[in-house]
């Protein structure tokens, strides 16, 4: 009987020790674990000791960095836009509760004073030749819905920064800060390129999480180092007075 029970009990703890390992391993792989036994040991001071190196720019002169302000405007739309829509609308703007990735970013900026439409708008508009999906007549109502207009528009007027990322190295891990915008490669599945907000939210390795709209709204996880495609682009708006 003894040997029964002591069998039943290896038996239920070898069912309990799997059941917590595989869901770990969810976790994981989905973004929302971030310190467990899963994690990377920690060789770099905490994620709050990463110095933040960012311009003290305050466009709106609210008395927050654009920075914040464009980090923050990217959390605001954390629960606000919940869908994923990526059709024509009249006016450009699509309906508050919806949109795709690049709308997370020019509603980001709206948060800190800019009118990211306008800016690029304009831009097109005496500039064509510079972005090079523009066909014949701009078309203000998607033009700066379309990632690689918004990658031409931040190569001339944002700092290009470094698009490689090192987790626990905290000279690498400072340049990257939230409220940077990263921009990634065309899925060959899809056909469709990304872009995101960099989050202020890091794993224990430092790496920060995305907040980005990839098809569920608005969301911020751990998908900066995850995402399909590699990252092509890192900027952080505007350029500064030596750029």
């Amino acid at each position: 009987m003894q040997e029964i029970n002591n069998t039943k009990n290896f038996l239920i703890l070898l069912i309990f020790t799997l059941i917590v390992l595989s869901t770990g391993l969810i976790l994981k792989n989905t973004g929302y674990l971030t310190t467990s036994i899963f994690s990377a040991p920690i060789e770099v001071p905490v994620p709050d000791e990463i110095l933040d190196l960012t311009e003290n720019n305050d466009f709106n002169n609210n008395g927050i960095t654009n920075q914040q302000d464009i980090l923050e405007g990217a959390k605001n739309r954390i629960g606000i836009t919940t869908s994923y829509n990526g059709e024509y609308f009249s006016g450009g703007y699509p309906p508050d509760d919806t949109g795709v990735c690049t709308d997370v970013i020019w509603r980001s900026f709206e948060n800190a004073g800019y009118d990211l439409k306008n800016l690029l708008d304009t831009d097109i508009k005496n500039n064509i030749e510079d972005y090079p999906r523009i066909e014949d007549e701009p078309d203000p109502n998607i033009d700066f819905r379309r990632v690689p207009n918004l990658i031409s528009f931040f190569e001339k007027f944002a700092q290009s920064l470094t698009i490689t990322i090192t987790p626990n190295d905290i000279e690498n891990l400072q340049q990257w800060q939230g409220g940077d915008i990263v921009t990634y490669a065309r899925n060959p599945a899809t056909g469709l390129m990304h872009i995101g907000i960099v989050s202020d939210k890091r794993r224990r390795d430092g790496v920060p999480y995305l907040i980005h709209n990839y098809g569920h709204g608005t969301v911020e996880d751990n998908m900066l180092t995850l995402w399909p495609t590699e990252i092509i682009g890192h900027y952080r708006f505007p350029k500064t007075n030596n750029q």
